[in-house]
Parts: C-alpha cells; sequence; structure tokens
C-alpha cells in the first residue's frame, strides 16, 4: 500500500480510537474511584445517541432550511448533544443510587452480576421503547471533508480527535486542580482515610458516575456519527472494546485509558485492512492478552503490593 493510504488508515485508526478513549475514561475512573467495573457504561452510550437522535430531528423540524441554514445546521445538533449529556449524567448517578451504592460493602461479584443486570436491562428498555429495527443517525458536523494536502479527512474525524484532546485536558485539569477532582484522587487512595478528612465518599462516586456518563453520551454521538446506524445494542460492542482499552493502558489511570483507545483503534482499523475485518476484533483481544503477559497492569498502569 502507498504512503497515502497508510495515512488514511492511521487517522481512521486515530479516530475510533478517540472513541474508544473517551468511553475507557468513563471506565477508568469510576474502577480507580469506586473499585468497580461498570458494565452498563456501554448502554448509557447508546441511551446518550438515542437521545440526541430524536432531539436532532425534533428540533431540525422546527427550522425551514432554506432561510435558517445556519440554525437548521447547528440548533439540532447543538440541543442533541447537550440534552443527551443531561440525560445520561443523570441516568448515570440514579443508577449509582439504585443499583451500586447498596453494595458498597458487598463483595465484587455481587457488583459485576449487578451491573450486567443493569446492562440488560437497559437493552430491553430501550427495545421496548424505540423498537429493535435501525436507525440512521446523521452525523452532527455534517458530511463535509476537509482537504489536507493530498489527504481528504472528513469534519466526524477531526471533530472526534479534537473533542477526545480537549475531553482528556480538561479531566486532567479538573482531577489535579479543583477540590472536587482532589477529592476523587483522595478516595482512589484510600476511602477510610478521605472520610476521616471529611470527605463526602458517597457524593465523590455520585459525581465520578456522572462524570463518566456524561462522558458516555459524547461518545455515542461520536460513535453514531462516524458509524450510523443506532440500534438498542449499538453500545456493547464498543464498551467492552473500550473496557478493553482501559485494561490495555492500564485501568484506573487517566493517560493509560487514552493510550489504550488510541492503540487499540489503530490496531483494529490496520488489522481489517490488512488481515481481515471479521477477525480484527480476535486481532484486538489478542494483542491485550500478549500486553498482559508482558506486563499485567497495563502499559501505564502501577502494580500494588498486597500488604499481608
Amino acid at each position: 500500500m502507498d504512503f497515502l493510504t497508510l495515512m488514511d488508515y492511521l487517522i481512521r485508526g486515530l479516530s475510533l480510537g478517540s472513541i474508544y478513549a473517551i468511553i475507557a475514561l468513563g471506565y477508568t475512573m469510576v474502577y480507580g474511584i469506586a473499585k468497580m467495573l461498570n458494565f452498563a457504561h456501554g448502554d448509557v452510550i447508546m441511551v446518550g445517541a438515542y437521545i440526541c437522535f430524536f432531539t436532532m430531528n425534533r428540533v431540525g423540524a422546527m427550522f425551514d432550511p432554506e432561510t435558517q441554514a445556519l440554525a437548521a445546521a447547528v440548533a439540532p445538533a447543538l440541543a442533541g448533544v447537550l440534552l443527551s449529556m443531561v440525560v445520561c449524567t443523570v441516568l448515570g448517578v440514579v443508577i449509582e443510587g439504585l443499583a451500586y451504592k447498596p453494595l458498597r460493602q458487598a463483595p465484587s461479584l455481587a457488583v459485576l452480576i449487578t451491573a450486567i443486570g443493569v446492562s440488560y436491562f437497559l437493552q430491553n428498555a430501550a427495545q421496548l421503547l424505540w423498537t429493535s429495527s435501525p436507525k440512521y443517525f446523521s452525523p452532527i458536523v455534517g458530511s463535509g471533508q476537509v482537504q489536507a494536502g493530498p489527504l481528504t479527512i472528513s469534519h466526524v474525524i477531526l471533530v472526534t480527535i479534537v473533542a477526545c484532546v480537549v475531553i482528556m485536558l480538561a479531566l486532567t485539569f479538573f482531577t489535579n486542580k479543583t477540590k472536587m477532582g482532589k477529592a476523587m484522587r483522595a478516595v482512589s487512595e484510600d476511602k477510610g482515610a478521605a472520610q476521616l478528612m471529611g470527605i463526602n465518599v458517597n457524593r465523590t462516586i455520585s459525581m465520578t458516575f456522572a462524570i463518566g456518563s456524561a462522558l458516555a453520551a459524547i461518545a455515542g454521538v461520536l460513535l453514531c456519527s462516524a458509524y450510523p446506524t443506532l440500534t438498542p445494542t449499538t453500545g456493547s460492542m464498543p464498551g467492552i472494546k473500550a473496557f478493553t482499552a482501559a485494561v490495555f493502558g492500564g485501568i484506573g489511570s487517566i493517560p493509560g485509558a487514552l493510550l489504550g483507545g488510541l492503540l487499540l483503534g489503530i490496531i483494529e482499523i490496520f488489522a481489517s485492512a490488512y488481515i481481515s475485518t471479521q477477525l480484527s476484533t480476535a486481532v484486538v483481544f489478542g494483542v491485550l492478552i500478549v500486553i498482559l503477559l508482558v506486563k499485567p497492569a497495563g502499559l501505564l498502569g502501577k502494580t500494588v503490593r498486597e500488604k499481608v
């Protein structure tokens, strides 16, 4: 393959990896602070995509494309993204309060089973509310393209990569510089000690779920903009792959989630191009196994020694 084709695959891999990274940030924050795996996270992605889809259709119908071209292009996408973030934030807090909070002191297996139950509940609720028939999701930034020298890059790819970078920087600033971010870091280190220092552990964990779910909404919108078929199971496989990315980079590490997501997206795109589209997922998980055999904590994860 020539250089241009290679660069095209690399850019597409970075775009897909950016989506995985945004989803993985939700996984890694919840695990890092609450020490639990929220396998319903992928279905929150699906809910966010549906909310954005219906909002864009409803708001878009309020404008005349001929006389209000700019408003007809910007307002539906903006309203859809904002409303999906609000709904998913509330949904994340409700799920945490109803399903996970009562299990704070329960064995990890009980929490894991509950998370799987919540995932199936959201999928079946979506089928009842919106049917299982696929819906076509219009990209939030249209179908335009940018010419960068000999390369042609779609607006969706550019927005996805930029959104990932901005979210990463904002989240790093939040966790390092704000009071709530420092409280989250304290709770992740030692819940008991943090509580003794006056930190409200329950509120901190709820805030973590709220932020992770808002990120899931953004990821759902970007995912369906790039791959425009929307069904009640849309978030399942991307959610699993994003969890893989979080483990790949070192679960609990925010930079690790970014690195793992980007690498996973690049590996998947190149595997689809050079090996087989049917085997690309198998290649991704195969690479994960090799990495964990060499570095069990992930690329940027820290090996924690248990005291006995």
